[in-house]
C-alpha cells in the first residue's frame, strides 16, 4: 500500500529513546479533546509509525484549530516538523513521557486514508517489557526525574562560565512550546517592554508586582514578578536586551490584562534564574511584534478588550489637568485622535508624562500595543494601560505604508469618528419606563443608556447616608467598633473619623409605568442640592430639617440619564438601573424637542411655511 511506505517506521521508540529522528511522518490513530485544570482545552493524540503506538502525543494549544477545522482527524498522515519530549509525575499512575507536538504537515487526509495502517504494537524494550508512552512497565517506585530530554535543532550560544554551571544552553525552548506540562525548561527572549513596578493594599495584604513582555523567533509571552522577585528582577532587566530566563510558574493568561498571541503566561518564582545573553547576535532576535487592528473594527471590540492599533495622528488636544475623585491627585490627560486607511478614526487619551511629552503638531504615525478599550454612551475610545506600548513613527513596513497613504489623501477627506459623544448621540434613545423594559435595556453583555422625562415619588431617606472610610481613595463603609473608632476593612485599618457617603434608593413614575432606580454620590447630591457632609449634619442635629432635603424634590418632573445592566448577586439575577445624570426640566427644550418629534412621527415637514 501507498500509504504505508510514507509512514516512518521505528520513529516512536527512537524518539522515546531520545534519539534525534528528522520530519518523522505518523498516522494519527484517535483524536480526544480534554481539559486540565484551569486551562485551555487540548486535545491528546494516539499516533502510530506503523510499527509502534504512543498514545501520550500533545498538540500545542496553537494547532488546536487543525482539529476542529477538520484538517486533522481520524487515520490522517502527518510530517511532524518540530516536538518536545516532556516527562509528567502523576502521584497514582507514576512517570509519563509525554510527546508535545509543535509544528507539523497534514501530508493526507484521513478521509482519504480510511483505515488504520498496519498492525502497530505498543513499544517493548530491551528487557521484553512494555513501554508505557516511554516508559517501561516493569520501573520501580524510585521517582523519575522530571528534567526534560534535549529538544532538538537547538543552536546554543558562548555565555560566561558562572553562567554556564546554572543554564543548560542545549536545553533552550521555544517560547511557544512552553506549557504547563513543563516544570524545567530555559528560554532565550528579548525584552519588548517592562511595565512599572505598581502596588496594591487591600485586605487581603499589600504588595508590589512589574510584568515584561518577552519575544523570540517562535512567539511571545508575559512574565510578572511579585514582591521580592520584583525587587530582584526590576532593576536587572532592560528593554530591548536579550536574555536567558529558567524555572518559573506557567499558568493559563488572564486575556482580560493581555492580547499577546499565547495562552500561557509566566510567574517569576524564587527558583527563577535570569541572566544576560552574551556573544549572541541578537539582531538575529526579533523585536517587538504587534497585531493590529483596523480602527472600523474597534468599535466592533468588547468594552475593556486590548487591542494593537497604528494611526496617524489627526488632531491633539489640549493637556487638561484635573483631580481624581478617588485619590485627589492631579491628573494630566491629552485626547489624540488617530486615522487609518478604513476611514475612521478614534479618540485615545494618554495620561500624565505621555500627555505632557505628546506633540502631534507633524501629525506622527502612532503604533500602540495593548490598548484598552472604553465605553461611553456608546462611543469607543483608547485608553493606555501600565503595560502598554506607545512608539512613535516607528521604523516598520505598517508605519511608512501608512504614511504615505495619508501624505497623498485630499484635504477633504471625511472619516467615521467611532468615538463622537456629541449630545445628539448621548441622547438618541429618549425612552418611557415601558418603553426601556420592552426595549430589554440592560439584558445584554454591555450596559445600556438611554434618557427620559420622569417624577420622583419616593426615596428611602433613613438609609439614604452610611459611614465610609475618610481616606480619600477609599469608600469603603466602615464598621462602627462602638469605642469611638471605626474599622475599614478593606484599608485594614481602625481610625476615630469618618466621611458621610450617599447611596439613594429612589423610585421614579411616568405615563407608563414605576422604576426603582440607584443614585450614588454625585448625583444624589445634584438631585437634593446638598452635600453628604451637610446632610449627615443635618441627620444629626435635626431630623425634621434632614427629611425636609428630601420632601423639597418629590413629585417634581425631572430629565435623567440612565443606565442598565444585569446584575448577579447571591446567584440572583436582576436588573439593576443606576441614574448617570439627574437635573430639573428644561420646559423649553423639551417642549421644541416633543414637537420635532411629533412632526417627525406623523411626517410633517419642519420646514418653515
Amino acid at each position: 500500500m501507498e500509504y504505508e511506505k510514507m509512514l516512518t517506521k521505528g520513529a516512536l521508540k527512537s524518539i522515546m529513546n531520545n534519539e534525534d529522528i528528522k520530519d518523522p511522518i505518523m498516522q494519527v490513530l484517535g483524536v480526544r479533546k480534554i481539559t486540565a485544570a484551569g486551562a485551555n482545552e487540548r486535545y491528546r493524540l494516539l499516533i502510530s509509525d506503523g510499527y509502534n503506538l504512543n498514545s501520550f502525543a500533545m498538540l500545542a494549544t496553537q494547532l488546536n484549530g487543525m482539529v476542529s477545522s477538520g484538517e486533522i482527524n481520524e487515520f490522517s498522515i502527518l510530517q511532524i516538523k518540530r516536538h518536545i519530549i516532556s516527562n509528567l509525575t502523576d502521584r497514582s499512575k507514576g512517570s509519563k513521557q509525554v510527546m508535545i507536538l509543535i509544528d507539523l504537515a497534514v501530508m493526507v487526509s484521513g478521509d482519504l486514508v480510511g483505515s488504520k495502517i498496519g498492525d502497530p504494537k505498543p513499544i517493548i524494550d530491551n528487557s521484553g517489557h512494555v513501554v508505557e508512552n516511554g516508559i517501561s512497565a516493569s520501573v520501580d517506585s524510585t521517582p523519575q526525574s522530571n528534567s526534560l530530554p534535549t529538544p532538538r535543532s537547538v543552536h546554543s550560544s558562548v555565555i560566561e562560565n558562572s553562567i554556564q554551571r546554572d543554564i543548560d544552553v542545549s536545553n533552550i525552548h521555544p517560547i511557544n512550546s512552553l506549557s504547563p506540562y513543563q516544570n524545567k525548561w530555559t528560554i532565550r527572549a528579548r525584552v519588548v517592554n517592562k511595565a512599572s513596578i505598581r502596588t496594591w493594599n487591600n485586605q487581603r495584604g499589600e504588595g508590589k508586582l512589574f510584568s515584561m513582555d518577552l519575544l523570540d523567533e517562535s512567539g511571545e509571552i508575559r512574565a510578572t514578578a511579585f514582591n521580592s522577585e520584583c525587587d530582584k528582577f526590576f532593576d536587572m532587566v532592560e528593554v530591548n536586551k536579550v536574555y536567558f530566563i529558567t524555572r518559573g510558574t506557567i499558568k493559563t493568561a488572564n486575556k482580560k490584562f493581555s492580547n499577546l498571541n499565547n495562552d500561557y503566561e509566566l510567574t517569576l518564582s524564587g527558583e527563577t534564574q535570569i541572566f544576560p545573553c552574551h556573544d549572541f547576535d541578537d539582531s538575529k532576535m526579533p523585536a517587538l511584534r504587534f497585531n493590529f487592528v483596523q480602527l472600523s473594527q474597534v468599535k466592533d471590540v468588547d468594552v475593556d478588550g486590548i487591542v494593537d492599533v497604528i494611526g496617524v495622528c489627526q488632531t491633539a488636544g489640549e493637556l487638561i489637568k484635573l483631580i481624581s475623585k478617588t485619590t485627589r491627585k492631579e491628573l494630566k490627560k491629552r485626547d489624540v485622535t488617530i486615522v487609518d486607511q478604513s476611514l475612521s478614526s478614534v479618540t485615545i487619551t494618554l495620561w500624565d508624562t505621555q500627555a505632557e511629552d505628546f506633540d502631534g503638531s507633524l501629525q506622527p504615525v502612532i503604533a500602540i500595543k495593548g490598548s484598552r478599550i472604553r465605553e461611553f454612551m456608546g462611543s469607543k475610545s483608547l485608553s493606555l494601560l501600565g503595560s502598554t506600548v506607545m512608539q512613535i513613527n516607528p521604523d516598520i513596513e505598517e508605519a511608512h505604508r501608512l504614511r504615505g497613504w495619508y501624505d497623498s489623501l485630499p484635504s477633504n477627506i471625511e472619516f467615521n469618528n467611532i468615538s463622537t459623544r456629541s449630545d445628539a448621540v448621548a441622547n438618541a434613545q429618549f425612552l418611557t419606563i415601558k418603553g426601556a423594559q420592552l426595549a430589554q435595556l440592560g439584558s445584554g453583555d454591555k450596559a445600556d443608556y438611554y434618557s427620559m422625562y420622569s417624577h420622583l415619588i419616593f426615596v428611602k431617606s433613613e438609609s439614604a447616608l452610611y459611614k465610609a472610610c475618610p481616606k480619600p481613595d477609599c469608600q469603603k463603609k466602615v464598621i462602627d467598633r462602638n469605642d469611638g473608632t471605626y474599622r475599614c476593612e478593606k484599608c485594614n485599618d481602625e481610625t476615630e473619623n469618618f466621611k458621610y457617603r450617599l447611596m439613594l434608593l429612589a423610585q421614579l413614575s411616568d405615563s407608563t409605568g414605576n422604576q426603582w432606580v440607584t443614585m450614588f454620590q454625585e448625583t444624589a447630591e445634584n438631585l437634593l442640592g446638598t452635600t453628604s457632609a451637610e446632610l449627615g449634619r443635618l441627620m444629626e442635629e435635626s431630623k425634621e430639617e434632614y427629611s425636609n432635603v428630601f420632601q423639597r424634590q418629590m413629585f417634581k418632573l425631572f430629565e435623567i440619564r440612565a443606565r442598565a445592566k444585569m446584575e448577579t448577586y447571591n446567584n440572583e439575577t436582576r436588573l439593576k438601573v443606576s441614574l448617570v445624570n439627574i437635573k430639573t426640566i428644561d420646559y423649553k427644550v423639551a417642549s421644541t424637542k416633543l414637537i420635532a418629534d411629533i412632526k417627525r412621527l406623523s411626517g410633517i415637514s419642519t420646514s418653515v411655511m
